[in-house]
């Protein structure tokens, strides 16, 4: 469906990094996803769970930089997106400034209360 991939990580744990279309109406065309899991199976289910049911990681086109490795461990829910890059072009200055944001920011769904 899009290009993804993934890496395992030392402790046996993977980050697995999709873009897929954006699920909100008004939000961006297409968004670059991070999840943490166990295995590749579960961070597909934590996508799915959510409500993204159509979301299959094929091959390891584009697994996830060291910078997204790093943004995605030092996030609690360890699941994070951001608007995915456009063509094969270097990413420009304004790529560089967006900042990841937590996956209910995507969805419309409310911060969990404290």
């Amino acid at each position: 469906m899009a290009a993804g991939g993934f890496s395992k990580l030392p402790n046996g744990t993977v980050v697995v990094a999709l873009n897929l279309p954006s699920p909100a109406a008004a939000g961006p065309a297409a968004v670059r996803v991070l999840v943490h899991a166990r295995n590749r199976a579960r961070a597909l289910t934590r996508l799915r769970n959510l409500g993204l049911r159509a979301v299959y990681l094929r091959g390891n086109a584009a697994p996830p930089t060291p910078d997204e490795i790093t943004a995605v461990l030092h996030h609690p829910d360890g699941l994070l997106w951001r608007t995915a890059p456009t063509g094969t072009a270097a990413p420009g200055p304004e790529r560089a400034q967006e900042l990841w944001h937590p996956i209910r920011a995507l969805l419309g769904r409310p911060a969990a209360q404290t």
